[in-house]
């Protein structure tokens, strides 16, 4: 009987380098973070799947990226054009 290859870190069972390994290890970091509500900013929101945040403190529901919870075009998208 063969022994089951052992995994470190977080599971990362892609072959791959140690530069995807570091990449992988920054996002889930980061996804599992305390971030900024937009509504009471609080440090309070949360991921609860893939796309969907949630504020512990005053209940905001909303939707942002997957593993943060604004992404750089959705900022772009929402700024508001001044001087036309």
């Amino acid at each position: 009987m063969t022994k089951k290859k052992k995994t470190f870190g977080l599971r990362l069972r892609t072959r791959g380098g140690a530069a995807l390994q570091k990449r992988w290890t920054r996002i889930v970091l980061q996804m599992k973070a305390s971030h900024k509500c937009p509504s009471c900013a609080s440090l309070a929101v949360k991921r609860e799947s893939s796309g969907i945040w949630n504020c512990r403190k005053c209940g905001l529901r909303f939707a942002g990226g997957a593993y943060i919870p604004s992404t750089k075009s959705g900022q772009a998208s929402t700024r508001v054009k001044t001087g036309v």
